[in-house]
């Protein structure tokens, strides 16, 4: 059974950074694209990034050049890396993963930015 077990959240001042991390377990994790979507309250889940099995990514327009996403496949684990964060972050922050057409979530972590 597929389990994404997500980690690293908190609460951060604006201009503050977290790294995120989600553990996988239960599946060949190096083959699979992973992402990181949000949640903030009263909103609809939006993505955040991306990674394929090959490293490459792709980011929403709202964490471009402040968040990076990457995997370490021996430790089937994903991060995301956030810097300079404002109040706009502050969201559930979830990770996600396509296999066999059944999409897998994590628990989610919670990240508040505020002063």
């Amino acid at each position: 059974q597929v389990r994404l077990v997500e980690s690293g959240g908190g609460l951060v001042q604006p201009g503050g950074s977290l790294r995120l991390s989600c553990a996988a377990s239960g599946t060949i994790f190096s083959i699979y694209t992973m992402g990181w979507y949000r949640q903030a309250p009263g909103k609809q889940r939006e993505l955040v990034a991306t990674i394929n099995s090959d490293r490459s990514t792709n980011y929403a327009d709202s964490g471009k050049g402040r968040f990076t996403i990457s995997r370490d496949n021996a430790k089937s684990t994903v991060y995301l890396q956030m810097n300079s964060l404002n109040p706009e972050d502050t969201a559930v922050y979830y990770c996600n993963t396509l296999i066999g057409g059944i999409y897998y979530w994590g628990q989610g972590t919670q990240v508040t930015v505020s002063s």
